[in-house]
């Protein structure tokens, strides 16, 4: 949503015939769009015209009272508020690590391979991390919800660099039939909608920081284990807030970390952040020559690291762990087959064709063969992220300088995750299908009118 957002409005912008107009951006009154507005625009402003996440927010509270907070996709009672502001600085740090680049971004190719039929599945951070759908023995429908086996994901996978897969569900599958194929598997259970032991924490980032290629994580549904583990090494390694990364991944990935894994995540970060402090500080003492250690056995050196937390649970989920009969998931409808079903019938309603499984493998997006290199070099121009400067963003800056919110409320929380949104740096990508560019037009400046009602007059 947020990459056709910013086409569309630069499409606007560059447009002749609007030359003289002015653009207003608009929404209802109704507060969950409000603050789903609040963030496209707010992000249009991080990436587009190099305002600090603290500078576009405060531009969109200035006159307004404040925005509702995104809540998880879980069914029960909200227990983590994730803000506009939190947001923004996921963009800005996705910006930052180069995770976040339009011109590498193929949106059919995200919109394609997101849907249930076609993998489901995400870049959290790309080469890096891929969060999907725990596949199953066999590729078929169940409960209107298409399944697929481990070699539905063979091509993808080789085409792509992954080269590791690590599993957080019961086993659906025999692992061989990746190890066969020539991909590391890893098995590191445990309970669906629970959180990870110190444990299982250690040996996720011990298997991350030495893999060869890209890591593929799934759980059952590739949302709430696999978004944790994801979010502890985002947090470690780049030094994310949790928020930042629950944000973040949200953005890749809507609907993932639920319930206690959001407060999970927010009692690790200190621990972590001084766990990749020390790491990185290994790492540059291998790099200048002063210390011989290999980086597989940096680790060793951080086990002394308590990475406990505050978590009260932690001799429960071990009591769990050790059982590993994994009949928590067996029997019963769990987490993730809830939030599966809820994803395939949000997929379904907005689908506008057809949908088949074939057996064995997954959907396959064309390339339009006639597409020119002239054609993709001016959409990477127009659509790209524009970090420098130049006169049309400075006015834009101006415009958005403008810009005050009528609309004040009292505040609470709405269901829904972050909007389903995914700009991520595809580099590993190969198929690429730029949007049409428009020419471009003379500068000019933007108006914007909405978020509940924006009155801005246009500069002389």
């Amino acid at each position: 949503m947020f990459y056709r957002f910013c086409c569309k409005l630069n499409k606007k912008l560059k447009s002749c015939a609007l030359a003289k107009k002015t653009i207003v951006f608009y929404t209802c009154g109704d507060r969950k769009k409000q603050a789903n507005a609040a963030y496209l625009i707010g992000s249009y402003a991080v990436m587009h015209l190099q305002k600090t996440p603290e500078e576009a927010y405060s531009l969109l509270v200035s006159q307004n009272g404040s925005y509702l907070p995104f809540r998880d996709a879980s069914f029960g009672a909200c227990m983590y508020n994730l803000s506009i502001l939190d947001c923004l600085r996921a963009v800005h740090k996705a910006l930052q690590f180069g995770w976040l680049d339009f011109s590498k971004f193929n949106v059919e190719e995200y919109e394609h391979y997101e849907r249930a039929e076609n993998g489901d599945f995400n870049w959290i951070i790309p080469g890096k991390f891929l969060a999907f759908s725990g596949p199953h023995p066999n590729s078929k429908i169940e409960n209107g919800y298409p399944l697929h086996a481990p070699e539905a994901y063979f091509p993808y996978f080789r085409k792509h660099n992954v080269t590791t897969i690590i599993r957080l569900n019961k086993k659906m599958y025999d692992a061989k039939r990746f190890t066969d194929m020539g991909f590391k598997h890893h098995d590191l259970f445990f309970v669906d909608g629970s959180t990870p032991n110190d444990a299982i924490i250690t040996k996720f980032l011990n298997i991350c920081e030495n893999a060869d290629g890209a890591i593929a994580v799934h759980c059952k549904a590739g949302l709430g284990r696999t978004g944790t583990l994801i979010g502890c090494y985002m947090m470690k390694q780049f030094r994310l807030t949790a928020a930042e990364a629950i944000a973040w991944i949200r953005i890749c990935r809507p609907g993932s970390i639920i319930g206690p894994q959001q407060n999970f995540i927010d009692e690790k970060q200190a621990s972590l952040w001084a766990e990749g402090d020390l790491y990185r500080q290994k790492i540059n003492e291998q790099e200048n020559g002063s210390s011989k250690t290999l980086v597989a056995g940096i680790l060793s050196g951080v086990e002394d690291i308590s990475i406990n937390g505050t978590n009260k649970n932690i001799s429960q989920r071990k009591t769990v762990s050790e059982m590993h009969s994994e009949e928590e998931e067996c029997g019963g409808l769990t987490q993730g087959d809830k939030l599966r079903a809820l994803k395939s019938k949000r997929q379904s309603r907005a689908s506008t064709g057809s949908i088949s499984l074939e057996e064995n493998t997954i959907h396959t997006k064309s390339t339009p063969n006639s597409l020119s290199s002239d054609k993709r070099k001016r959409t990477r121009a127009s659509l790209g992220s524009s970090r420098t400067s130049s006169p049309l963003h400075s006015r834009l800056a101006k415009s958005l300088g403008s810009l005050h919110v009528t609309a004040c409320e009292k505040d609470q929380v709405f269901s829904g995750s972050v909007a389903n949104n995914n700009f991520i740096k595809q580099s590993n990508l190969k198929h690429l299908s730029p949007v049409n560019s428009q020419p471009h037009a003379a500068q000019r400046s933007l108006q914007l009118y909405g978020l509940g009602s924006v009155s801005v007059q246009r500069p002389s």
